[in-house]
């Protein structure tokens, strides 16, 4: 992925990883169009940063995103960069099925099925452009899991895979997969994940994110170092050791 010169969509990105990518993006030199749900923060970003476009779109309702691909794509027909950002990651207690499972849904309508409507809604249009990127975002958590957020690292593993897959589909079309598999990262993901010492300041995650694009034009997997004990576990045979170190007593504290 060249990093300037385009034009990047970026669903949910009115706060955290995405916003502050949107932010350094358009710094380098691309016109930025970012999408959310909340109207007041759409409205807030674009007094705040003059040049960055809005859209409102929520990633869990087919039709909104239906309508949002027809609206940037006719006001940004130029459009060449898709960037699948939006997620929620919520703890979850399997034990009990009534406190689970409606947030188990949400987490796959949202993680899972928002990057493939994404991507369905703009794959044809990119394939149109002579140099076009979709880059969905998976986590270290689809290599190795949290054991009180299920269902996310279950839809961070179908991501990767339906990166690795889709890669496959799209060789020999002007469309690029590139994967971002963030580690932990100081947003609001989780409450109070802001604040956890053990997680990757959020511009120091980004400034690497920015340098791996510059410096890895071609990468299909972008990955900052503090991931890569997460990713590479299988690999190099201390996988239980990973999933130890991620959980190092019972998750609910019983």
């Amino acid at each position: 992925m060249n990093i300037s010169g385009n034009t990047v969509f970026i669903p949910g990105a009115t706060s955290g990883i995405g916003l502050a990518l949107a932010l350094e993006l358009r710094a380098r030199g691309n016109t930025v169009v970012v999408g959310g749900r909340r109207t007041e923060l759409l409205e807030r970003i674009a007094a705040d940063h003059p040049g960055i476009g809005t859209v409102r779109i929520d990633t869990a309702d087919a039709a909104s995103i239906a309508s949002a691909a027809k609206q940037v794509l006719a006001d940004h027909p130029d459009l060449n960069v898709l960037v699948t950002m939006a997620g929620i990651m919520r703890a979850e207690d399997w034990r009990d099925p009534a406190s689970f499972l409606a947030d188990a849904e949400a987490t796959v309508t949202t993680n899972l099925l928002g990057p493939i409507r994404l991507i369905a809604a703009f794959v044809e249009h990119l394939q149109g452009r002579p140099d076009a990127t979709v880059m969905t975002v998976s986590s270290g958590l689809a290599f190795a899991p949290l054991a009180i957020t299920p269902s996310y690292n279950a839809t961070k593993a179908a991501v990767h895979m339906l990166s690795e897959s889709v890669r496959l589909q799209l060789a020999g079309t002007s469309v690029k997969i590139v994967e971002l598999e963030p580690p932990a990262v100081r947003t609001a993901l989780l409450p109070g994940h802001e604040d956890n010492e053990h997680a990757m300041p959020l511009d120091e995650f980004v400034a690497e994110v920015i340098q791996l694009l510059e410096t890895r034009p071609d990468a299909t997997e972008i990955q900052v170092e503090q991931v890569k004990f997460l990713r590479y576990g299988e690999a190099r045979g201390d996988y239980d050791q990973v999933v130890a170190a991620l959980n190092p007593s019972d998750p609910h504290g019983k």
